[in-house]
């Protein structure tokens, strides 16, 4: 006796898995342009969530906090600087960041810039605070309006724009991850989105 045909349809070839949206819940334009060196395909959606520093919280807490209040890849950052125990933030105008400057002459400041990438798919979440020392050098007033008007760094924290003539304000800078100071630490990004399997170097 004959078996009977297989009337079976072949199976269909496993499609492969897609790869994730990633949006960056920032309106920092810093940390679009930083996240644009990774050549990958992003949205921005801007975050409603209070940046001020609840009562006696650390500075890495305050960063880790906003960051992980991100609303399926999303990347969530915040920066804040602490000098002399206390928190330094965006100084907003041009008379506050004169007195952030004279501060800091000669001093060294403590940027925080706190890192988180929750998976939608997952509900997991990735957070890592990445500690920026820098050191000022001691310049004169005369320099720093030079600087404040050249670059006008209003809304970064302690005005350390490094990435511009800020630079020329520093006599060191320690850190694990150089983007890390201007918003978005890079090298902690990318090993997070290794972990959560978006490629990369596959999407660049």
């Amino acid at each position: 006796m004959s078996e009977a045909p297989n009337t079976r349809p072949p199976a269909r070839p496993l499609a492969p898995p897609r790869t994730p949206r990633l949006i960056l819940a920032s309106s920092s334009p810093y940390r679009r342009e930083l996240l644009k060196r990774l050549r990958v395909p992003f949205d921005v959606v801007k975050p409603d969530v209070d940046e001020a520093p609840l009562a006696g919280e650390a500075p890495e807490s305050t960063a880790v906090r906003v960051a992980d209040r991100a609303d399926v890849l999303v990347i969530g950052s915040d920066q804040v600087a602490t000098f002399d125990g206390r928190q330094i933030g965006k100084p907003g105008t041009h008379e506050n960041a004169v007195a952030q400057l004279r501060a800091m002459r000669g001093r060294s400041v403590e940027f925080h810039s706190a890192l988180c990438l929750f998976d939608s798919r997952t509900e997991n979440v990735q957070s890592a605070d990445i500690v920026t020392r820098v050191r000022f050098r001691h310049y004169s007033d005369a320099q720093i309006e030079a600087y404040l008007h050249a670059e006008t760094p209003y809304d970064c924290a302690g005005n350390a724009k490094s990435e511009g003539l800020g630079i020329a304000l520093l006599e060191a800078i320690e850190s694990d991850d150089p983007t890390a100071l201007i918003g978005l630490p890079l090298i902690a990004l990318s090993g997070m989105l290794e972990t959560v399997g978006f490629p990369v170097l596959g999407a660049a």
